[in-house]
């Protein structure tokens, strides 16, 4: 009977993940292994992806060094967070939240306005009498949007994870003569490990298939692969090869996120 229940109360989400995850990667499926012109059968698409392996390099390549930003920036602050008082931790975490709550697109158009050529940061600094400098178009500017789009993803995980750490084993490791940094190196960072492999991967994934930061922070140096993808698709130029490459990019997130789950699955031993 519960075992009735139980099917019964997960076929909403069975028929929600076969018909908006199981058919569409199957159509994607379909169109990587089909010759654009005569729909036959082929591998030639799969062939083809060799030539973008330096795009796949880069984009690996951005969204990690994004991703390890996003820890250094997002550890403190989370830290930060869960040592406050309840009243306190809820308007931080609101902070925190309330950039999510503006449109992708805006935020990211928000930082063309402050980096372009003639942009704020550029004119204050004209008046100031220095000289203008160039802040778009590069790869610190793809880098900088990456970070600011995806920071609250790191926060979240970690906070939620170090508040959950039990005080009485800091309180242990004080009691026994730990310093602070001994504190925080032998218990909270081994404990808190999990909220750092799951912020890693919330950040690392959107980031190696983002395709609008690189297109309007960056320059013609900074293609990623979501950008090669998504001309395929959106300029008609090759569908078919756009849907090998994002069979590749899948297997290249879960790759890294099973590389990241595995790294993450054990628990460290707490040792003071």
């Amino acid at each position: 009977m519960k075992k009735n229940k139980s099917v019964l109360l997960s076929t909403p989400y069975i028929l929600w993940m076969v018909a908006f995850t199981l058919i569409p990667l199957g159509v994607v499926g379909y169109y990587a292994l089909t010759d654009p012109d005569t729909g036959a059968f082929t591998w030639s698409n799969m062939t083809q992806l060799g030539t973008y392996l330096p795009v796949f390099g880069s984009s690996i390549v951005y969204s990690a060094v994004s991703a390890l930003i996003c820890l250094l920036l997002g550890y403190p602050v989370a830290y930060y967070i869960a040592q406050r008082g309840p009243v306190m931790q809820k308007f931080l975490y609101m902070l925190v939240m309330l950039p999510m709550c503006m449109s992708f697109l805006l935020r990211t158009l928000a930082w063309v306005g402050l980096l372009q050529d003639t942009g704020i940061i550029n004119n204050i600094l004209e008046s100031l009498g220095l000289a203008r400098i160039k802040l778009i178009r590069t790869p610190a500017a793809v880098v900088l949007g990456m970070v600011y789009n995806y920071l609250p993803y790191m926060i979240l995980p970690l906070y939620s994870t170090i508040l959950k750490i039990d005080h009485r084993l800091v309180e242990a490791a004080e009691d026994l003569g730990c310093t602070p940094a001994e504190t925080f190196r032998k218990v909270t960072l081994p404990l808190s490990m999990p909220g750092i492999i799951s912020g890693l991967t919330m950040v690392f994934v959107p980031a190696v298939s983002t395709f609008y930061i690189s297109q309007k922070l960056g320059g013609a140096g900074t293609v990623l692969i979501g950008d090669v993808i998504e001309r395929m698709f959106k300029q008609g130029n090759n569908a078919n090869l756009g849907a090998a490459l994002s069979l590749l990019l899948m297997v290249l997130v879960f790759v890294c996120t099973g590389i990241m789950n595995r790294l993450g699955g054990d628990t460290e031993e707490v040792v003071i």
